[in-house]
């Protein structure tokens, strides 16, 4: 717990730390990529750090602590330190690597702020710093037990054993372990992480949804055409072909109870929807099933044909579909950007999102117009993460 000296410090000094929040994150990177270029080639995204968006999910990140100090909301700082400890576990993330942030985040927010931070205030963002860190590491090694791993050996090679085109930009990989055995289980909706080596010697990372049914012997993910790693899968991986893979993650996941479903996605953000659907499907589940997907056209809709499949052996399943181009096909697939307004919505509903940060918002607040509780509406963000 945050002392109350150090929770007054932090209401204090968060506007001066948030306003400054972009020159800090661009100087710890540096910093820290500087003294470890390692972390840079084989841990963080490098394309997100190009870009800036992930420096900034780090920064928001720890803002959003600090100010869930000030103003308590325990649901919301579950949700943060959900995402953030599942994506540390699916990369390995051990308990040694956050003195390393730490040395560098402060000596960034020392240099950018320069004498606004007095011994006070370093002492409440520390604290703060080590509260957050301390209840992450609690929760990976959680995460670890759970999985059967020692903390930071999530790590495994399998085989590529099928490829399939699932759109003209997309590939469904279906990989077995190279002993024969089965795969660990998962929660439906979770991901997995694949590392693959880059032509300079790096080796990035990247998060793909498993789509297949939880309980197989083998797992699938698909990956679109994307980025540094998703492009290296679609040129170098084959049938016969072996991929480092994490143990599986996430928390985008299907929730205990047998309550309505409400799963929404855009374009690659069906992934999750996938894997849920198919182990609804497995198990008979009979419970109503609302499942939204926008895309650009039905061309390039990847896993098109078996999302319509999935759904249609559900007895409580009901499928809408939007394109933003083409023409309705079918009485529940509507052109232009996704719009609940005549979508009846049950309240009760548990939402699962998946999908660009504009889609979710968007989707969020329909949701909530619509009388859904925000507490039961759980995101998974596609793009710069995955």
């Amino acid at each position: 717990m945050i002392s109350d000296d150090s929770r007054t410090m932090l209401e204090a000094t968060l506007p001066a730390v948030e306003g400054a929040l972009g020159a800090i994150t661009e100087n710890f990177y540096r910093r820290m990529f500087d003294a470890h270029p390692e972390l840079l080639s084989d841990l963080f995204n490098r394309t997100n750090q190009k870009n800036g968006s992930q420096p900034m999910v780090l920064a928001g990140s720890i803002a959003a602590f600090a100010r869930l100090q000030c103003e308590p909301d325990l649901e919301l700082q579950r949700t943060i330190i959900e995402r953030i400890a599942h994506k540390h576990a699916s990369l390995g993330v051990v308990a040694d690597q956050y003195p390393i942030v730490h040395e560098h985040l402060f000596a960034a927010i020392v240099e950018i702020l320069g004498e606004a931070v007095t011994p006070e205030v370093a002492a409440a963002w520390d604290e703060l710093y080590w509260e957050m860190a301390h209840v992450l590491i609690g929760r990976e090694s959680e995460l670890y037990s759970a999985a059967g791993v020692v903390p930071g050996q999530v790590w495994r090679t399998v085989r590529v054993t099928e490829r399939d085109q699932v759109s003209p930009d997309a590939v469904s990989f279906t990989v077995a372990a190279s002993d024969g055995t089965a795969l660990p289980g998962f929660v439906p909706g979770q991901y997995v992480s694949v590392q693959v080596p880059l032509a300079d010697g790096a080796h990035q990372i990247r998060q793909y949804s498993l789509t297949g049914a939880a309980g197989e012997p083998t797992w699938r993910f698909s990956v679109k055409l994307d980025g540094e790693v998703s492009s290296w899968l679609h040129e170098h991986s084959f049938a016969g072909d072996d991929l480092s893979v994490s143990t599986p993650f996430g928390d985008l996941t299907l929730p205990d109870d047998d309550g309505p479903l409400l799963l929404a996605s855009a374009g690659i953000g069906c992934t999750p929807m996938i894997g849920i659907l198919h182990h609804l499907v497995r198990t008979g589940d009979t419970r109503p099933v609302q499942v939204m997907h926008a895309d650009r056209s039905r061309a390039r809709q990847p896993h098109r044909g078996e999302l319509g499949e999935l759904v249609a052996q559900l007895p409580g399943g009901t499928l809408y579909q939007w394109y933003e181009h083409g023409v309705s096909a079918e009485p529940t697939t509507r052109i232009g950007l996704i719009d609940l307004a005549d979508i009846p919505v049950d309240p009760a509903a548990t939402a699962l999102v998946c999908g660009p940060t504009g889609f979710m918002s968007a989707v969020r607040d329909a949701l909530v117009d619509r009388d859904v509780p925000a507490d039961r509406i759980h995101f998974e963000t596609f793009g710069g993460v995955r």
